[in-house]
């Protein structure tokens, strides 16, 4: 299982530039954008005090986005790439999930606020 340490540095590569270094949507190109970046920090704040693992999955992977929402987080297409690595999402099934996904998620969980 990767750790959330290997997803700094993805995140860093992959996120950083529109999320900031901080995940706060504060990026150096964030404000050229028509849509704010989500501050990833509040994710789990947002959804009841618990990490949506699936639902960031899915927005990383790709799966939840749509074109009809406007200009919104390009397509990860090297993050599929590479090896998979069982992992539940929060449905107690491991299902095989690319490592650098997994990497990325497990990093964001890190860096929630609490209350």
């Amino acid at each position: 299982m990767p750790a959330a340490s290997d997803g700094a540095g993805l995140y860093a590569e992959y996120c950083a530039a529109c999320h900031g270094a901080g995940g706060r949507g504060d990026g150096p190109l964030a404000r050229a954008m028509s849509k704010p970046p989500k501050d990833l920090t509040l994710l789990a704040l947002r959804h009841g005090d618990t990490f949506p693992t699936a639902r960031v999955l899915n927005m990383v992977d790709g799966y939840a986005r749509s074109d009809l929402d406007g200009p919104g987080m390009p397509e990860f297409g090297e993050l599929l790439a590479g090896d998979l690595v069982p992992y539940d999402s929060g449905d107690g099934i491991a299902t095989p999930t690319p490592r650098r996904m997994v990497a990325i998620v497990e990093y964001l969980r890190t860096i929630q606020q609490t209350r």
